[in-house]
């Protein structure tokens, strides 16, 4: 049976989107292609019909889950009532983002796994990461020079990941957030006043 060019894109979109949240919350290397496409009701032989390997996939998963976090953290950034660099910070270093690791920031829930993957895939991870510092350093106060709001943003995101990376990790929920807390005073005294 034939499908239509809409058909097996919308198919490859649920495959990239079931791989982004397993992938975020299971870990790359944990997540088989056969449970993967049996999740949406596919058998592994179709996966070569989408992709010609798991770190295609992977790349395409992990730019999907870049495009979630930006869309997240415009929204929360751009709030016309809350929004700013303080409720970003807020927002990813709450509760409710280190409990949903797999709707959460893939630099979070993979960094360590992406280092030791696929080229492709850390090419991929690097853009997203460029993307969010961008998105960071534009919010910063223009009182600093471009450089200085570059520089600022990437010592920011690198505190919101760490921090949130660990937060998870810890098995004692008063400990993570305690991890939070910190985190959040820490980035916070980052940012200078504008």
């Amino acid at each position: 049976m034939r499908y239509s060019k809409g058909h097996k894109e919308a198919t490859r979109q649920r495959i990239i989107d079931t791989a982004a949240a397993r992938f975020r919350g299971e870990g790359i290397a944990a997540v088989g292609v056969a449970n993967l496409m049996g999740d949406i009701g596919l058998t592994q032989g179709g996966f070569y019909n989408h992709f010609e390997s798991k770190d295609d996939l992977a790349r395409e998963a992990v730019s999907q889950a870049w495009s979630n976090t930006y869309e997240r953290l415009e929204k929360v950034l751009h709030d016309p009532e809350r929004g700013g660099v303080e409720a970003v910070i807020n927002s990813y270093l709450s509760a409710r983002h280190r409990d949903a690791m797999a709707e959460g920031c893939v630099a979070a829930a993979l960094s360590p796994e992406i280092a030791r993957g696929a080229d492709v895939v850390r090419e991929e991870f690097t853009r997203g990461v460029e993307h969010m510092v961008a998105l960071l350093a534009d919010a910063l106060p223009r009182t600093l020079k471009p450089k200085q709001r570059r520089a600022t943003a990437m010592a920011l995101f690198s505190t919101l990941v760490g921090t949130l990376a660990m937060a998870r990790a810890v098995a004692d929920t008063d400990v993570s957030d305690d991890i939070l807390a910190a985190g959040r005073k820490a980035a916070l005294a980052l940012i200078p006043a504008s």
